[in-house]
């Protein structure tokens, strides 16, 4: 019994010693302080230690929910600041990196993070708040880019030019943009890369302007080019353009002796000078052949500095593809396609200032359809298991020339294409070349006559 008593008496000594403890509250500082008198609350009773224990926790509990939170740091104070503060000034939210000098701040009173480029990544991107998409945002240049210099760079000794087209430009009416024949030409004389490369070059054509940034040379050639396109003398002149194909090219025989030849860049083609009478006579005697044809208007004129186009096209549709329709029948769709069989031809002349020379640039293309290659395919159905269906693979042939001649006023440019792909379609009168197995595709030697007529006016009276 007296063991029982003292073990109960040492269990409430140890109560009372630790009650104390556990009722202080704690201060910012994470320290307890000691309450006057709790020690001596401790009754020497069992029941009334254990409530005042009770009691003490419960109010140690409610002591720790009426701190009141630490105190953050300032929006504009920087981390060396929440450093001195110590570990608890910087809670309950960990100082941001901010650029030096801003003051940018979100609601909160945290510094808004700073994307690359010094843009907020957490502010809105447009004035009324709306967040950009990222395709919507400005795309960032990954060159380097300066600003203009105050003036041009002239270390080659380039100059400011500004010529008027407004001579020529008014009275061309069959164009919408005729300075752009101008600006052909003169990349024709002076070359392209002339322009996209060092010395730095600018040109710059209008309906009444030309504007010129370049070296003193080079504005030389550009005012030539200007000059023999805004000339009074040669602004009613007119070339007369044919285009002929003979079947068979023989015809070179008896023309030999009055043909000079001229030198040709593009493989195959062949260009001669003659005399007007000597064309002439030549066109003569080709018209009486059987298998010649003429492609053009006997009397196509060109004006001069523009360009002339002759066109003559047939379309070929073919079957280019099936696609599987097992809603429709037979279970597929054809799906066609077309080409355009013939020829174009482009020309355009230019006359010297002093009306002596011809330039002018050939641009011809033609293409023939020579035969359509059958391939059978396997379009399977339900109740056709077997089935096939036929598709065409065109089998085809293609012929240009852009070629820039040079020649006297006074003689007639005769251009031999070769033996080509005939522009004209077959007789459909004649048997054997609708016969695939007895003759081939249609060919034919094509031939082109460039020709000066002089001035309109002149000829108007003369016919009078």
């Amino acid at each position: 019994m007296a063991k029982s008593f003292f073990a109960h008496m040492l269990l409430v000594a140890a109560a009372a010693a630790l009650s104390p403890a556990l009722a202080q509250p704690v201060d910012s500082e994470g320290s307890s302080s000691a309450a006057g008198g709790s020690a001596a609350a401790a009754s020497s009773t069992g029941g009334g230690t254990r409530g005042d224990f009770a009691g003490t926790g419960d109010g140690a509990r409610r002591s720790r929910r009426k701190q009141p939170p630490p105190t953050a740091a300032a929006p504009d104070a920087t981390a060396a600041d929440a450093t001195a503060a110590g570990p608890s000034a910087g809670k309950p939210g960990r100082a941001r990196w901010r650029t030096p000098g801003s003051s940018t701040a979100t609601s909160s009173g945290e510094s808004a993070d700073l994307s690359e480029g010094g843009t907020p990544s957490n502010l809105p991107d447009s004035a009324d708040g709306r967040v950009l998409d990222v395709k919507d945002r400005p795309r960032r240049s990954a060159a380097r880019v300066t600003q203009a210099p105050p003036t041009l760079p002239n270390e080659a000794g380039q100059v400011w030019r500004e010529y008027d087209l407004s001579d020529y430009t008014l009275r061309v009416s069959n164009t919408a943009r005729p300075e752009q024949a101008i600006v052909d030409w003169i990349l024709r004389e002076t070359g392209y890369e002339a322009w996209h490369g060092e010395p730095l070059g600018i040109l710059s054509a209008g309906p009444r302007k030309l504007i010129v940034y370049h070296t003193p040379e080079m504005q030389a050639i550009v005012a030539d080019v200007v000059d023999r396109f805004v000339n009074r003398e040669a602004e009613t002149h007119a070339f007369s353009l044919r285009v002929v194909s003979v079947g068979n090219p023989n015809w070179r025989a008896r023309a030999q002796g009055v043909m000079q030849p001229v030198e040709v860049k593009t493989q195959g083609i062949q260009a001669w000078l003659m005399q007007r009478e000597d064309a002439a006579l030549l066109l003569a005697e080709l018209r009486k052949r059987t298998d010649f044809r003429e492609h053009s208007a006997p009397h196509l004129l060109v004006a001069n500095g523009q360009s002339a186009v002759v066109t003559q096209t047939r379309p070929r549709t073919y079957i280019q593809h099936v696609v599987p329709r097992p809603e429709v029948w037979p279970g597929y769709e054809v799906q066609q396609a077309q080409f355009d069989e013939g020829f174009s031809l482009e020309l355009s002349p230019l006359l010297s200032l002093d009306g002596r020379t011809i330039d002018a640039v050939i641009h011809c293309q033609i293409d023939q359809l020579e035969r359509l290659v059958p391939v059978m395919l396997d379009v399977p159905t339900p109740l056709s298991p077997r089935q096939r269906t036929k598709i065409e693979v065109p089998q085809v042939t293609h012929c240009r020339l852009h070629e820039r001649f040079r020649w006297p006023t006074n003689q007639v440019l005769v251009v031999g294409l070769g033996v080509v792909a005939n522009p004209v379609a077959p007789d459909s009168g004649r048997l054997l070349p609708q016969l695939p197995l007895v003759s081939g595709p249609e060919r034919a030697d094509l031939l082109v006559f460039v020709e000066s007529k002089g001035r309109l006016d002149r000829q108007a009276s003369a016919g009078r």
